[in-house]
């Protein structure tokens, strides 16, 4: 068997566990596949005598393709406020799952919030029990820093997970994403009917004075009212997680203007209110998501 023969096996043989971490930093099954098939083209630029430990040096290397896609990422989104939104995991053609254990679309959207360090940090740790000694040189750190990295994303993560049913917890963050989705579809396409499916009869808006200074009602009750209000507006409207709640971020002028927090009953909304004070605005954690 030709060396390029063995290394294609022994490649192929770790395929699905770097399909898998590259899944969990990226949260996209196309990018992932990009960042695995790189792997491969760097492996055949490499002098394989050089590599002692296949799988971990594959691991590495994609690990380091994924910290670099991320980079570029988070530097678009600063530019465009519009996060990537996580993709669910899907069946590869063997009918099995593509991902070895569950990932719900609700922890990518939590891991969205990370920044790439601490995303690839809590990831090699905690999900694949990568030894901090080398994830350090990942992100040109020392084992400490590392180790910190890692301790501030699970903070973050077990926070987003213990939050109140009346917070919204993670675990319903794929679900009231759906409710979001479709109350801004119908809002911007000007769908009275469709707006009325998704409020609460008893829906009630509120908005804080500065919103109301911008030319907004400072409250609205019903599902009627509330409609006909957004009807054919939030054309500059995005969903986003709001401190670990699902929310609807305005952004203008490349800044974030109003954040409508929401409550979510089921499939529908009971409850809006505008924020659009620029001090509670900066004290929020937001996440903006793509459409």
């Amino acid at each position: 068997m030709s060396e390029n023969n063995f290394l294609a096996e022994r490649f192929e043989a770790n395929r699905v566990h770097l399909r898998a971490v590259a899944y969990r930093m990226l949260g996209s099954r196309s990018e992932a596949e990009d960042a695995v098939q790189e792997a491969w083209l760097r492996l055949g630029r490499t002098d394989s005598e050089d590599i002692k430990n296949l799988g971990g040096w594959l691991t590495t290397v994609v690990a380091r393709i994924c910290l670099d896609m991320l980079r570029a990422r988070k530097s678009r989104r600063e530019e465009q406020l519009s996060p990537l939104t996580p993709e669910p995991a899907a069946d590869n053609e063997n009918g099995e799952e593509e991902i070895a254990d569950s990932v719900g679309a609700a922890l990518l959207i939590v891991l969205d919030t990370l920044s790439p360090a601490e995303r690839l940090a809590f990831v090699l740790h905690d999900m694949f029990a990568v030894p901090f000694e080398e994830i350090a040189p990942i992100v040109g750190r020392e084992p400490a820093a590392a180790r910190q990295l890692a301790s501030r994303a699970r903070r973050r993560v077990q926070g987003a997970s213990a939050k109140s049913e009346t917070e919204m917890p993670v675990a319903d963050l794929s679900r009231q994403r759906e409710v979001v989705d479709a109350f801004l579809a119908a809002s911007k396409l000007g769908d009275f009917e469709a707006l009325l499916t998704v409020l609460d009869p008893e829906v009630v808006f509120r908005a804080d004075a500065t919103a109301v200074k911008m030319g907004g009602p400072a409250e609205l009750r019903g599902a009627e009212a509330v409609a006909n209000t957004f009807k054919g507006r939030a054309q500059a409207a995005q969903p986003a997680v709001v401190d670990g709640a699902m929310a609807v971020a305005v952004v203008f002028g490349g800044r974030l203007r109003i954040v409508l927090e929401l409550r979510i009953e089921g499939d529908r909304i009971t409850g809006i209110h505008a924020i659009a004070d620029p001090d509670r605005i900066k004290a929020f954690d937001v996440a903006i998501l793509d459409t």
